[in-house]
């Protein structure tokens, strides 16, 4: 039986890309069939005619991933905004059933599905869904990337709670998207440890640019025995 794990995060542009990715290539490298999703991706670029999500291809690169692009991404807008106004703009009703009838298909053939959010937890997928009710409708547990700043306790604290109003929390990932040198930001792995409501899984270090090798090894940050121990029950 496929295991499934959603990835969502305290904000937008909080590092959830290179997460799912890191952690997409260090299962693969041990051996397990990655499947990748992005049910819904704004701003992104055309090529030839055709919208090109980025980071829908950027997971599909890095899991190895050899899917449709289709059932990776069933949903891509232009405009750079929440999925359910990008959607509204295009004159497209996004269906929650499509997703997950993608979501199905990429779990048939693959061990292991990383579904990734756009923006925050409730960040609108429709008028009336968020990412939350999405993780909800596919039954998949959370995993909450947080980014490495003032207030992240409090913006984690949030989001794994009311996050469980619905579906488990397996952890934690503490992002550095930008250079570390405030006190906050040396002393919130601990203040998480302690007051982030749900295990801290491992702590990214800032990298400007990442390759698939190098990803795998960062995703290795990750505690991945403990997170599969968890998704299997």
């Amino acid at each position: 039986m496929s295991l499934g794990l959603f990835i969502t995060g305290t904000d937008t542009e909080v590092g959830k890309t290179v997460v799912t990715a890191a952690l997409a290539a260090a299962l693969a490298k041990r051996g397990l069939r990655v499947g990748v999703m992005k049910p819904a991706e704004s701003g992104c670029p055309s090529l030839e005619g055709r919208l090109m999500p980025q980071d829908a291809l950027f997971l599909k690169a890095m899991s190895g991933c050899t899917a449709p692009l289709e059932l990776i991404n069933p949903y891509a807008f232009v405009p750079p905004l929440t999925p359910a106004l990008a959607a509204e703009m295009a004159g497209v009703a996004i269906e929650i059933d499509h997703i997950r009838a993608c979501y199905q298909q990429l779990a048939a053939t693959h061990d292991i599905v990383l579904v990734e959010g756009a923006g925050g937890l409730l960040a609108p997928l429709t008028a009336e869904l968020s990412m939350h009710d999405l993780a909800t409708a596919l039954d998949l547990p959370l995993l909450v990337v947080a980014r490495n700043i003032l207030g992240v306790i409090n913006h984690t604290a949030l989001t794994v709670t009311v996050a469980r109003q619905t579906v488990p929390v397996v952890g934690i990932v503490l992002n550095n998207n930008h250079p570390t040198d405030q006190q906050a930001e040396q002393t919130n792995a601990e203040s998480l440890r302690r007051w982030g409501r749900a295990p801290l899984l491992g702590q990214f270090p800032y990298i400007p640019s990442l390759e698939r090798d190098q990803l795998s090894s960062l995703g290795e940050a990750i505690d991945i025995d403990g997170l599969l121990s968890s998704l299997r029950g």
